[in-house]
This record gives structure tokens, C-alpha cells and sequence, in this order.
């Protein structure tokens, strides 16, 4: 084996590691794209721009002097093809959107491939850590930060019991809601009136609240209150 197989697995198995402790951190966090789909990605950013890098073993030697390579072509190409996986962890359901955190991820994990391919460590070190920091840290950051908690909330009421706006605001008032839209929904079929809103409290935890709030009210016949967020 010679010193260029040596580099080669080098750059690799650098990649491997840099992929999989961002591709464990998603795991842990019960992500779709996890340990193994970070890891594969780094590898195969990796093994692309190792074709740049060793250009002379597979371009004509009679080509060389005429033509120019130029390896940012090669980068350039894995980081918009790369775009197809992060839109494939990406999905939206009503106002909820799931996904842009391991879409980024990924995207940046195309990134440090590309510095293990050309053996640019110390910037493939900093930015593991840097990502690994912002995945990781910021999570507390962003707990810790005083936030807006929007749900979905659908409650249906008999066609001939329907409690008014007012007062359905008043009802999610006084369990630490407001209103930030609403939409209606009549069914002169199943004779019921529905309101369809997105509430939004700073608590979190008053979900429970008002959903024992609806469970008590004797005009509520059905409901649901979804939470949206990444």
C-alpha cells in the first residue's frame, strides 16, 4: 500500500468520523436522516472531490497542459445534487413544517465531506464542532429563550349550541390562549358548526389546560389541538 492509498483512507475515514457524530446527534433525537445518512452523505462528498484531487489518474496525459481542471466544478455539482435528500426529510402537515433542521444538517455534512476529499482538516474540524455545537447548544439556547407556542385547535359544536367568538375567546383566555386566526366550518349535513383557529400561548404546557377545558364543556362535541413548530 502506498503513501497515496494511505492519504486516501485518511481522508475517508475522516469523513466517516465527521459524519456520524453529526448523523448520531439527529439519531438521538429520533431524526429520519440519522447516524447512517449523515455518514454516507460525508463519504461520498469525500470520495467525489477525491476525483478532482487525484485528476492525474484518469485524465489523458496528452490533455494536460491544454486543459484545466477545476475542482470547484465537482464541489459546486455535490452541493446541489445534495438538495434532493434534504428535500426528502422536509414535510409540511397543515402549518407544521418538520425537517429543516436535518435538511441543514445534511447540507452542511455535504460540505465537511468536501474538506475531508481534499484534505482541508482544520477547517473540517471547526466546522464538525461548530455543527455539532449549534445541533446540540442551541437546542438549550432556543428552551431557554422566552417563545410563542402556536397549536391548531379544531372544535366542533351542535349546529343549535355553537358558542359565539366572543365567547370562545374568552373560553381560551382564560386557559392562556389567544387567538391569531380563525376559520369556520358549517355542515348543515351532520348539523354541527366548526371553528378552526390557530391559538398561540407563551406556556406550553397550557395545552392540557384547555384540552381539560374542552373535555368539561358540555357543548364541545369534538376537538383536537395539534402543536406546529420544526
Amino acid at each position: 500500500m502506498n503513501r497515496e492509498h494511505l492519504i486516501i483512507i485518511e481522508h475517508l475515514l475522516a469523513a466517516l468520523v465527521a459524519g456520524g457524530l453529526i448523523g448520531f446527534e439527529r439519531s438521538f433525537h429520533g431524526r429520519p436522516a440519522g447516524f447512517r445518512t449523515h455518514a454516507l452523505v460525508c463519504v461520498a462528498s469525500s470520495a467525489l472531490m477525491l476525483v478532482t484531487l487525484y485528476g492525474g489518474q484518469w485524465f489523458p496525459e496528452e490533455f494536460t497542459g491544454r486543459v484545466t481542471l477545476d475542482p470547484t466544478r465537482m464541489a459546486q455539482g455535490i452541493m446541489t445534487g445534495i438538495g434532493f435528500l434534504g428535500a426528502g426529510v422536509i414535510f409540511k402537515e397543515g402549518l407544521t413544517v418538520r425537517g429543516l433542521t436535518t435538511a441543514a444538517s445534511i447540507w452542511t455534512t455535504a460540505a465537511i465531506g468536501i474538506l475531508a476529499g481534499i484534505g482541508f482538516y482544520f477547517p473540517l474540524v471547526l466546522t464538525t464542532v461548530l455543527t455539532l455545537g449549534t445541533l446540540s447548544v442551541f437546542r438549550w439556547v432556543e428552551n431557554a429563550v422566552p417563545s410563542e407556542f402556536y397549536a391548531q385547535l379544531r372544535v366542533k359544536f351542535p349546529h343549535d349550541r355553537t358558542m359565539s367568538l366572543e365567547d370562545l375567546a374568552r373560553f381560551i383566555a382564560a386557559q392562556g390562549f389567544s387567538i391569531a386566526n380563525v376559520n369556520y366550518h358549517y355542515s348543515a349535513d351532520e348539523r354541527f358548526f366548526e371553528y378552526r383557529a390557530v391559538i398561540r400561548t407563551r406556556q406550553p404546557r397550557n395545552v392540557q389546560r384547555l384540552s381539560e377545558a374542552l373535555s368539561r364543556d358540555a357543548a364541545a362535541r369534538e376537538f383536537s389541538i395539534r402543536p406546529t413548530g420544526d
